[in-house]
């Protein structure tokens, strides 16, 4: 009953959170990727944009760039238009306009462990092998929302993939290329959001999101690309790119363990993929191709090593 009183008086002040039941307004963008997709810095990098005369922390992200799982209604009533909202499910055909940021899934997995281990405040050391098989299986979200949509790797990339990925309105930001270009993918956000773009502004939005500043010492060591190479057993890297090498030849990712052109053939997702591109090309020419050629939507990834 206390319970019930309390959501009443949050509802009726406007501080429920109203979750995936949020109205969609046609011109919302919705800012999904996987936890621990890198995800928090670009909306730092965004608010900053966005707001350069206010103090952008943590505190008041969710107030700047909406979170489905944490932002209020009075926070989604007085946003900004057009509202950006971040979060971490799977499809959602509501949204027309979608940025959606991906990573290598070796170094998610590695950033995941590492968040878990800290959340248990022990000693104990957390099997990166029984890790690896909750990855796997969509049990490991290492965040607030339901893995009831957030799903696996696999799933969540490949929902939005599939179905977005030769669409105007869907843009693909790899973490690895914001963080080797920060000023170049903001600018492709800020464009395609319709952001102011100037040179000076990008500057400072970039500047006041040091992800050095956005971050623990911890968990900055997870941050860089390529540290499951020294960190994750070869075992566990093989399981990781048997279950998804498809989408990550797709996305540019070099496999260690697997033949690319043998992981696209046998993936749905290359199947899927060479559907979109309206010939038998390999998937990752969607990709990896002209961006000129895609309607202003992919960027030319070049191979994560």
């Amino acid at each position: 009953m206390i319970r019930d009183l309390v959501a009443g008086v949050k509802q009726a002040f406007g501080l429920g959170r109203p979750g995936r039941r949020v109205p969609v307004r046609p011109d919302d963008i919705l800012l999904a990727s996987y936890p621990k997709s890198g995800s928090t810095w670009l909306r730092l990098l965004i608010a900053n944009l966005r707001h350069p005369d206010r103090e952008v922390d943590y505190a008041n992200l969710h107030q700047l760039v909406l979170d489905l799982e944490v932002s209020g209604k009075r926070d989604f009533d007085r946003a900004s238009r057009p509202r950006i909202i971040k979060t971490h499910g799977s499809f959602d055909p509501r949204y027309r306009r979608v940025i959606y940021v991906v990573r290598d899934p070796r170094d998610v997995a590695l950033s995941h462990c590492e968040h878990l281990r800290q959340a248990r405040r022990s000693d104990d050391e957390l099997a990166i092998e029984d890790f690896i098989e909750r990855f796997l299986t969509g049990k490991s979200a290492a965040s607030r929302v339901s893995t009831a949509h957030t799903g696996s790797w696999g799933e969540n990339v490949g929902s939005w993939l599939a179905t977005r990925s030769r669409h105007s309105d869907f843009l693909l930001v790899r973490f690895e290329d914001l963080l080797d270009g920060t000023a170049r993918e903001l600018t492709r956000v800020a464009d395609f959001a319709g952001l102011p773009t100037t040179a000076e502004r990008i500057s400072q939005a970039v500047e006041r999101s040091v992800i050095e500043r956005s971050s623990g010492a911890k968990m900055r060591k997870t941050a860089k690309p390529g540290g499951w190479r020294s960190h994750l057993p070869e075992a566990q890297v093989a399981r990781i790119e048997d279950a998804w090498g498809g989408i990550m030849a797709c996305l540019g990712y070099e496999l260690v363990t697997r033949d690319p052109r043998s992981a696209l053939k046998s993936s749905l997702i290359g199947l899927l993929m060479r559907g979109a591109a309206g010939n038998s090309e390999e998937c990752r020419e969607v990709f990896a191709g002209d961006p000129s050629s895609v309607p202003g939507t992919l960027p030319k990834p070049a191979a994560i090593r």
